[in-house]
């Protein structure tokens, strides 16, 4: 049985997310907690593209009519991907982060939470070495002035109004720490998900379909209580999640490195002007990267930590601090979609 999930472990380390080994095991921990032996077996025939059950069947050496049931059921699991199109089902294989991880927000345990939690150093220190992340950061609404070269992907209500399909669901990393009495208070129903993602979604009994309108309402109450709006790597995300620096788990792993400007897409940051700095520190205190520091009364802006948010804008009351662009050579151009994100990413990993 061991055997089984190594050999999984390794498969989904093979996807570009990336799923690394570590010393104590808790990887397979947790893939035994998701996964039965035989849902582990047949997964290790599943790849990164919808498949028919009959390729599939062929790869594992199965009996199609047999394992057409256990696939559907994974799918319900949200285990791996599964995709019904006029009539005809197909199976495609689920990165571990972003991916099995948010779907199992109805099915988390307490032993479940704490190896998850155990596990996250480890990939966030794995794939933050790529280039390519699979989130960035945009401006929060607010923070967003008439001198900023600022493209509609980077506009979080651009990107709300040019969905047709909107589902939000549940904040899993907030729900992680309701159940280990650890939460926060903060909304709970803020990730935003668009497309075929909503649908999946949607099928699987997850969150629930709203509105351009209450979408952007949504937004609009994250930013009041100071959540980071992290939309999905590409011009056109499929996701967007508001996150706060004490429940996310990107976010609060991101803030114990020295510099987490240098590993976050976001093309903006926050600069002070010590003209009109009162020194009252409201833009201290919002920061989730601890990237305002002081000096002599008044706010300074440690730029390597700053992701540009541009929630400390929002909080002061004098105009002394403003999102500016970052210098030409530093700013990033989100991959067009999802497909070429995860390319990029695997190009970066030397996984082809």
């Amino acid at each position: 049985m061991e055997d089984v999930y190594k050999k999984l472990a390794v498969h989904l380390d093979n996807t570009p997310s990336g799923f690394p080994e570590t010393e104590t095991g808790v990887e397979l921990r947790i893939l035994k907690q998701l996964f039965t032996k035989q849902e582990a077996t047949l997964a290790l025939s599943l790849v990164l593209m919808p498949e028919s059950v009959e390729t599939i069947a062929q790869r594992a050496q199965k009996d199609p009519e047999k394992i057409e049931p256990l696939l559907i059921e994974m799918g319900k699991k949200g285990l791996i991907i599964h995709i019904n199109r006029n009539g005809i089902n197909t199976f495609m294989l689920l990165h571990f982060v972003v991916g099995i991880w948010e779907y199992q927000v109805n099915r988390l345990t307490k032993e479940l939470i704490k190896d998850f939690n155990e596990y996250v150093p480890y990939l966030i220190k794995d794939q933050y070495k790529n280039k390519t992340q699979q989130l960035r950061v945009v401006p929060v609404a607010k923070a967003i002035n008439t001198e900023l070269n600022i493209m509609d992907y980077e506009q979080v209500g651009n990107i709300i109004k040019s969905q047709s399909k909107i589902l939000v669901a549940p904040c899993i990393c907030r729900k992680e720490h309701d159940i280990m009495g650890k939460g926060c208070g903060k909304l709970s129903e803020t990730c935003l998900v668009f497309g075929g993602g909503a649908y999946i979604y949607e099928s699987r009994g997850i969150g629930r379909t709203i509105s351009q309108e209450e979408a952007l309402d949504i937004a609009k109450e994250a930013v009041k209580q100071g959540l980071v709006p992290q939309p999905s790597n590409a011009k056109k995300p499929l996701n967007i999640c508001f996150c706060c620096d004490c429940c996310c788990q990107i976010l609060k792993n991101i803030k114990n490195f020295e510099a987490p400007a240098k590993i976050v897409s976001s093309n903006f940051q926050a600069h002070v002007d010590p003209d009109e700095c009162t020194g009252c520190f409201a833009c201290q205190e919002i920061c989730p990267m601890n990237a305002i520091d002081t000096n002599e009364d008044i706010s300074l802006v440690n730029l390597n930590r700053c992701i540009g948010c541009g929630l400390c804008v929002t909080v002061c009351e004098f105009d002394a601090i403003s999102l500016k662009d970052k210098k030409q050579m530093e700013r990033i151009e989100p991959p067009a979609n999802l497909v070429e994100t995860y390319m990029n990413i695997a190009k970066e990993k030397g996984l082809f």
